[in-house]
């Protein structure tokens, strides 16, 4: 009995040796995870995406000024020496004139009208008319012949204007011009057979003229 008290003593240490052991195996920590979720806070958020500006509208072009085509219009007037007599008629843009002494010189001349007023006409034997209307005039000059004619021809109200007859009278070419200035006194050249004189009168409110015994008619010239 005195052997067996030691080893029952030894072998209860073993038992609680072992008994130790096995339940710090199965009671031992887990290692933590080395991963953990991420939290919404951890969570980086996407960008957003850029925000366009707004494009600038493009601002309109402004309208071009409307142009405002040169009244038809008829206009006569004398030359500022008062030597000779300058008529005008303008007829959608274009133009055609008279300058005439009366006597033995004259140009008929012809050409476009400027939307500033401006016009440069041409006639035979290098005559020129340069003249800007302004207001209810034309002012300008006429170059014929050597010659150099500042001019002022002022609005027509009829009968004042231009007018011209052309025919065949006992073998004759006529060819007449007038210029009816609105004090009612005329300016005018006959042509027979291309050789200059003054005309005659023409009554202004009909044209009727007569001419070597025949009656003509003159009528308002237009372009």
């Amino acid at each position: 009995m005195k052997r067996t008290g030691p080893l029952f003593t030894l072998l209860a240490g073993l038992l609680l040796a072992l008994f130790m052991l096995s339940l710090n195996a199965t009671t031992g920590t887990e290692p933590a995870s080395t991963s953990q979720a991420d939290t919404p806070a951890d969570k980086v958020s996407p960008s957003p995406a850029p925000t366009k500006a707004p494009a600038t509208p493009t601002p309109s072009p402004s309208p071009s000024p409307t142009k405002v085509p040169v009244p038809n219009a008829d206009y006569a007037g004398r030359t500022d020496d008062d030597s000779a007599a300058v008529s005008v008629s303008l007829r959608n843009g274009r133009a055609i004139a008279y300058f005439c002494d009366g006597r033995d010189k004259e140009s008929w001349l012809k050409g476009d009208v400027e939307d500033d007023g401006s016009m440069k006409l041409t006639g035979k034997g290098g005559s020129v008319l340069n003249g800007t209307l302004k207001g209810k005039g034309i002012r300008g000059t006429v170059d014929i012949e050597g010659g150099h004619y500042a001019f002022t021809a002022d609005k027509a109200v009829k009968p004042s204007g231009l007018y011209r007859a052309t025919a065949t009278v006992r073998n004759a070419e006529i060819d007449g011009g007038w210029i009816v200035l609105s004090t009612g006194d005329q300016v005018g050249i006959l042509n027979r057979n291309g050789k200059p004189s003054p005309a005659p009168r023409i009554d202004p409110e009909t044209g009727a003229v007569t001419i070597d015994g025949e009656l003509l008619t003159a009528r308002p010239v237009t372009p």
